[in-house]
């Protein structure tokens, strides 16, 4: 299945003790980067959550927010350190020595010192918290997928739409070839009866003329390779899977062909049907670019 690359997916998972929010969102980027953030206390399953999260995507620049509120009161607990606030009286009984200064210091002044009083999470246990979060974690991937694919349907109902556009259009560039080769030679006959008026005419001479200005301007090979990549480029749209490189490549080379059939041409028409390829071609790649 196609699947763009933005999307966006949420998940909740809400207990006595905590209440763990996911949220994902992405947009283009040319390979996969996981910009998580996230409470400092989880920062140890970073590890865990890239290799899950690389389970459901492949492509795309996805911001992750994950919050957690936690409800258990007991997990905090007040540490007292004695022999930094030994260490603040002692300089202080030294400045009020110095400076003859008022020694007023009290024990409400001393504990707002800091690093004196710290409140310290007590430790928690790595694979029940992992446990907690992988669900959501789970759950906002499996909605982010779906919001790619149902996105991912439209760009491929899209592109679908214009492949067909851009085949009519070389239909037309093999159309309009012979014809034009067919008013070449009446023209160069022409010229030659005007020139050489009742003189006899070799046509053989003719016939080489137009033989070497039909090489010049074929285009033949062009066409069948604009249309051999259209058809590879419709088959891997059907395939599905992260195939936005596979397709990034095939438009290059159609660009490339449309490219070549515009260099060649001598001829309004088929000069604006190549303009016109170039430009969809164009549309294409854009739209593309949205494909994981």
């Amino acid at each position: 299945m196609i699947k763009s690359m933005t999307g966006f997916g949420r998940a909740e998972v809400v207990t006595e003790e905590r209440r763990i929010t996911v949220e994902l969102k992405s947009v283009n980027h040319r390979y996969l980067d996981l910009n998580i953030k996230m409470p400092k206390k989880l920062s140890f399953l970073e590890g865990n959550i890239r290799s899950l999260m690389k389970e459901y995507m492949q492509r795309g620049k996805v911001d992750v927010f994950i919050t957690c509120e936690d409800y258990t009161l007991n997990r905090v607990s007040l540490k007292y350190n004695r022999e930094l606030a030994g260490e603040y009286l002692h300089y202080f009984r030294e400045m009020e020595e110095q400076f003859g200064l008022e020694n007023d210091v009290r024990v409400s002044t001393l504990s707002r010192c800091p690093e004196v009083l710290t409140m310290e999470e007590q430790s928690v246990d790595e694979e029940q918290l992992w446990s907690f979060l992988e669900e959501p974690l789970r759950e906002a991937c499996t909605r982010f997928v779906e919001t790619r694919s149902r996105e991912g349907e439209n760009l491929k109902a899209d592109l679908i739409g214009k492949l067909h556009g851009l085949d009519e259009k070389v239909s037309l560039v093999e159309e309009r070839s012979p014809e034009v080769v067919q008013a070449y030679r009446e023209k160069l006959e022409a010229k030659v009866h005007e020139l050489l008026e009742e003189t006899q005419i070799d046509d053989s001479r003719i016939a080489a003329e137009v033989v070497i200005y039909s090489d010049k301007i074929c285009n033949d090979e062009e066409t069948v390779r604009l249309r051999s990549h259209i058809r590879n480029m419709e088959k891997i749209l059907s395939e599905g899977e992260s195939v936005g490189r596979k397709l990034d490549f095939l438009a290059q080379e159609m660009n490339r062909e449309a490219n070549t059939i515009l260099s060649k041409s001598n001829d309004l028409t088929i000069s604006n049907i190549a303009i016109d390829l170039k430009t969809e071609i164009e549309k294409i790649r854009e739209q593309i670019q949205n494909i994981e």
